[in-house]
């Protein structure tokens, strides 16, 4: 009953300019931070998938952030997205809602053979343009490298080792361990499924923290990485890479991720019987730009796949499947020939 009067009794008043208006009673709503907020604020905007769908523009909404997708060719109008965004922002205006345009971002993705007088006209949304956007966390560039979220991860991941450092003396080898994978092995692990087929140098940039935080919890110095790593049982960073994205095709095979992931990857049948119709393999898409088109998740998923071993392939469940790929990427890493 008090939780109930605690949510009941609330009241909302609006500050502009160290003015203030009078407290006023909340009669609806529910609590900041609620679970229920998330649930109800995307029931509020569903409506704004109607006019995406009228424009025919793709979009994912993630609470209150919203993206769309549109693509056109060099020489075409880009009015529809235009009218799109104005429709949007009638309709927020409508229903007490505000596009803040300072911090809509808009990319554009092209082909590296176009040139500066091909460029779309984006009429006023050019203002809004940026050559690297956040996306939930993760920092794309127009080329898709993927070096802005290489260079913002090291940055962040080496600022919190030195800090980590101070604590080592007054901190148990579990403590210390815990905290290492709290602030640097999940910075590494987040949606590191996106840096597949990065440049060696952005690579080797990633492993170098890695490297350093296994020589910070061990207090190694001069010796040989791999051996260290080994004995915390640490998948070097491409292996966890790789790790990420068979778990994504596991989970998408079996139904278990959204459907725009399983809607991706499909088993090989072939056109006549053959011995390996019952291997499991997945069907490898073509790619037409090698650079880009083979990073994507519907062509690296396939043949990361085809190449684990058939038991592997065949886990039951998604904490089997991790259990065996683990051991059979750790053989991988540190077995030497």
């Amino acid at each position: 009953m008090s939780t109930y009067q605690e949510v009941c009794n609330r009241s909302a008043r609006v500050m502009l300019d160290g003015c203030s208006s009078k407290s006023q009673p909340l009669r609806w709503g529910v609590p900041q931070g609620s679970i229920l907020g998330p649930l109800l604020f995307n029931l509020y905007i569903l409506p704004l998938g109607a006019i995406f769908r009228k424009h025919a523009v793709s979009y994912h909404l993630y609470a209150d952030d919203c993206q769309i997708y549109f693509s056109f060719k060099p020489t075409q109008s880009t009015k529809v997205l235009s009218d799109c965004i104005l429709e949007v922002k009638q309709w927020l205006a409508d229903n007490f809602l505000h596009l803040n345009d300072s911090k809509s971002d808009l990319i554009v993705f092209s082909p590296n053979s176009t040139t500066a007088t091909h460029q779309p006209d984006l009429n006023y949304l050019s203002p809004n343009v940026s050559s690297v956007i956040s996306n939930l966390g993760v920092k794309r560039d127009q080329a898709l490298k993927m070096d802005a979220q290489v260079n913002n991860t090291v940055k962040s991941c080496f600022y919190q080792l030195r800090r980590i450092s101070k604590l080592k003396r007054i901190l148990s080898v579990r403590l210390l361990k815990s905290v290492v994978h709290t602030f640097i092995t999940s910075r590494l692990d987040y949606s590191n499924s996106c840096l597949y087929g990065i440049s060696k140098a952005a690579l080797s940039t990633l492993q170098l923290v890695q490297n350093s935080a296994a020589r910070l919890l061990t207090g190694a110095d001069r010796q040989h990485i791999s051996p260290i790593l080994k004995s915390l049982h640490w998948l070097p960073v491409q292996f966890r890479i790789n790790f990420k994205i068979m778990l994504l095709t596991y989970k998408s095979l079996n139904h278990q991720a959204p459907p725009y992931l399983c809607e991706l990857v499909h088993y090989y049948n072939p056109p006549r019987a053959l011995r390996s119709e019952d291997k499991l393999l997945l069907a490898v898409p073509n790619a037409r730009l090698k650079s880009r088109g083979e990073r994507a998740f519907s062509v690296c998923a396939p043949k990361l796949w085809n190449a684990l071993p058939l038991l592997v392939r065949q886990a039951p469940t998604a904490s089997i499947f991790k259990s065996r790929l683990k051991t059979h990427y750790f053989n991988l890493a540190y077995t030497t020939t």
